[in-house]
């Protein structure tokens, strides 16, 4: 228990330094992509040397009980982080275009402001404030800001399905002329949908970390703390 306490508090020591390499990016200490590598097997590692070193899923006794959640909760968070890592950013690659996550909220404005400047030029020009009315009842609601979260994440197609059925609904009751703002419409929301599937997954990417790292830092500071009471009593 001894020895394989202090290779797991070396594994976490380890682990720990890769925050640090993140803040000191200018500093010629290895590819990140290689310390990502190597922060990724050592926390495969440390779950196996902390089984290791508790005889079992657990340490007894309330300080190792909670020790053992933050521990597993790191561990958990790792391993959703190190998942998002490698999916998110080929999906979001895949999905087309470059969204820059701070610039969201400007572009969504942007959109429902072409979206009300559209619908504002049908009504005069056609004389009917069909899609207007449509567009106040339903698609309003779509065009405020970021919307189907979960579903994004998941990769489901709800918010295609949804934005298509609204438009297949009021189709029928359009002028031709009409049908073509209609199209224009569409095509703006398709465009807000892609925003909107760059925003869920990048939001899971910068927010996984507020988790992690937190949980992380109480678990070292938790194992430093036990370490000292093993070397001042038991040694």
């Amino acid at each position: 228990a001894f020895a394989s306490g202090w290779v797991l508090f070396g594994v976490l020591a380890f682990l720990a330094l890769f925050s640090v390499r993140k803040r000191l990016p200018f500093m010629p200490l290895a590819p990140a992509s290689l310390w990502f590598m190597l922060h990724s097997v050592g926390g495969f590692l440390a779950l196996f040397l902390f089984w290791l070193h508790t005889d079992g899923l657990g340490s007894k006794g309330l300080y190792g009980q909670v020790l053992t959640v933050l521990f597993y909760i790191t561990s958990i968070s790792g391993v959703i982080g190190l998942f998002m890592e490698k999916v998110f950013p080929r999906q979001l690659t895949c999905s087309g275009g470059e969204i820059i996550y701070e610039r969201i909220p400007a572009e969504i404005a942007g959109i429902k402001e072409d979206v009300e400047s559209l619908i504002l030029e049908c009504t005069e020009e056609t004389g009917t404030s069909t899609l207007g009315e449509h567009y106040l009842e339903t698609l309003n609601w779509y065009f405020q800001k970021p919307r189907f979260f979960i579903s994004n994440v998941f990769g489901s197609q709800i918010s295609r399905h949804w934005v298509r059925q609204q438009c297949m609904i009021l189709e029928r009751f359009l002028s031709q002329k009409e049908r073509e703002y209609l199209d224009k419409l569409y095509m703006l929301a398709e465009k807000k949908r892609q925003i909107d599937f760059h925003y869920a997954l990048q939001t899971l990417l910068k927010t996984w970390l507020l988790v992690h790292i937190p949980v992380a830092v109480a678990v070292m500071a938790m194992v430093i703390w036990h370490l000292i009471l093993i070397l001042v009593f038991f040694v």
